[in-house]
């Protein structure tokens, strides 16, 4: 099965040089999850990391919930648009990854303002009593229609959820494998979505495809 590039590495480094650069610490984050974890290119990255902060400042929300914290790179996007007394839940499955993860925390000025939690976010999220104004999804693509369902909810109206990798690597548009259940569960996803009236969405082909959610009802 052939994939192919939404946007050539020339495009890419062109657009990352005409974007705000990240913080020190997020390149030292970037860096290091390069350097010493298996898959990095699950970390958000800088041109990933400025569209999730673009949007909590535009949203301005008091309450966040992210599910696949990994190393926390996007966690500390999304926490620099939140409002003085906001606060962001974050999950992460791999307990291998906390020490690393509440370090970085404890390095940004939003450190206060982030709370992690190591488990499953399938019995986490319905223990937390919260009206969510943004939430980004990005774990188990198997289990993708689960986490919206699980989570919806608890979005107040108008609120966002934003789902990554809903491209799966172009994959979505190819020839897919019987045995593909990771391309299957993000075809499956995007045209629940597509078809669900209790929402708007836009799916973005921006690095590997961002749905865009917002709630109407």
């Amino acid at each position: 099965m052939s994939t192919f590039e939404l946007i050539s590495p020339e495009i890419e480094a062109y657009c990352e040089a005409h974007t705000t650069e990240e913080s020190d610490l997020l390149y030292r984050l970037n860096r290091q999850t390069h350097l010493q974890t298996i898959n990095p290119r699950m970390a958000s990255g800088q041109l990933q990391g400025q569209f999730l902060s673009l949007i909590s400042n535009m949203i301005v929300p008091k309450r966040i919930l992210e599910i696949g914290t990994f190393t926390g790179y996007s966690a500390l996007c999304l926490a620099t648009g939140l409002t003085s007394d906001g606060m962001l839940h974050t999950i992460e499955i791999n307990e291998e990854y906390e020490d690393r993860i509440r370090a970085y925390f404890a390095e940004s000025p939003y450190n206060q303002q982030i709370t992690l939690h190591i488990g499953d976010a399938k019995t986490i999220v319905p223990s937390l009593d919260v009206l969510w104004d943004l939430v980004f999804i990005d774990a188990e693509k198997t289990d993708y229609q689960e986490y919206y369902e699980l989570v919806f909810p608890q979005v107040k109206k108008n609120g966002f959820i934003l789902i990554d990798n809903t491209l799966w690597n172009s994959k979505v548009v190819c020839e897919v494998q019987h045995n593909d259940k990771d391309t299957q569960a993000i075809l499956a996803f995007n045209d629940m979505v597509q078809h669900d009236e209790r929402v708007r969405n836009l799916l973005l082909p921006f690095r590997d495809g961002i749905m865009i959610i917002e709630k109407l009802q």
